[in-house]
């Protein structure tokens, strides 16, 4: 008997022993630069709220958060870099439902596994589709544009970030919902696709992050996809005012960490991003971009919302006749 309560306190001390250094590591998280990916280019409605989080977040880590941009195949190249980074909480993403719910159901290979290689941190938010036109655009309504898309099929195209980004899927939506033949025009980006919308090298964007050049005049915001007007834009009526089949639409941002990233590191993580979101400088700024937020929630409930958005997806984009081009 006293062998065996021996042996077990050895056993215990041991791995107390192997323990203490796993618990002193969380303990000083984090003691050097952590990365947020962005897997598309410079530009975007994606990088933009990335930049914004990581210059609060690293203030109140302690250490910066540098941004790095991974752009390609609609998200997926740099998304599949990120899951076989290690599980420690020095490397995040900003995952978007293109890449972690609509692109599983766009593409037969991915690099990653959308419903397993992640360990969901924080919701950022959402941000809404708004139909936009050049301000050399012909077009001063959705009514007028959609009629003479109608009339007109293939004539007019329209921009997206890549394929299965936010506004492709909202373009083919738009061309089911509208009986249109808009045509798809894919970029590296939103960066890329809205500085050709703003040189009217394309016609129209349905889009989530150009909310500046809207309200700067350089582009002209035609409708909302949402089913009520957004604070940001009070005077662009939704598709349904415009008197047009009604849509909603819209991305969302998330903080994601590599599958099995340690709790303890998650938790932290989780607190420390709901306090930037909660900070009056950053609420405006997510506001002004025409973002809607959300209040706080637990990683596991993002884990939740993360599976539910993989099978609505599903829905979506068979319903859109969305396709990897």
């Amino acid at each position: 008997m006293r062998s065996f309560l021996a042996r077990s306190a050895t056993a215990l001390a041991m791995l107390g022993l192997l323990c203490a250094p796993l618990a002193s590591a969380h303990a000083t998280y984090p003691d050097k630069p952590v990365k947020l990916v962005v897997p598309w280019p410079p530009g975007g409605a994606t990088d933009a709220l990335a930049r914004i989080l990581a210059q609060h977040l690293g203030q109140r880590l302690g250490q910066p958060v540098i941004v790095d941009n991974k752009a390609g195949a609609g998200g997926n190249i740099g998304t599949a870099s990120f899951v076989r980074e290690p599980a420690d909480g020095y490397t995040l993403l900003m995952a978007t439902s293109s890449t972690n719910a609509a692109n599983p159901h766009l593409y037969s290979r991915l690099g990653f596994d959308a419903a397993k290689d992640f360990t969901p941190i924080a919701f950022v938010a959402s941000i809404p589709n708004i139909l936009e036109v050049p301000k050399s655009s012909p077009f001063a309504s959705a009514t007028d544009l959609v009629a003479f898309a109608r009339e007109n099929p293939g004539k007019l195209n329209y921009a997206s970030g890549g394929v299965g980004s936010s506004q492709h899927l909202a373009g083919a939506m738009f061309n089911h919902l509208m009986g249109t033949e808009i045509v798809h025009v894919p970029y590296k980006g939103s960066g890329p696709a809205v500085a050709d919308l703003l040189a009217g090298q394309v016609d129209l964007m349905l889009d989530t992050g150009s909310l500046a050049q809207v309200k700067a005049g350089a582009l002209r915001a035609l409708a909302v996809a949402a089913p009520e007007r957004l604070p940001a834009l009070p005077n662009v009526p939704t598709l349904a005012e415009a008197g047009l089949p009604a849509m909603q639409a819209s991305a969302w941002y998330a903080i994601t960490a590599p599958r099995d990233t340690p709790a303890p590191i998650v938790s932290h993580l989780n607190a420390e991003i709901t306090a930037v979101l909660a900070m009056p400088d950053v609420r405006s700024r997510l506001l002004d971009m025409g973002a809607i937020l959300r209040e706080p929630q637990s990683p596991e409930a993002l884990g939740a919302f993360f599976q539910a958005e993989i099978d609505r997806y599903q829905e979506i984009v068979a319903v859109s006749g969305a396709r990897v081009e």
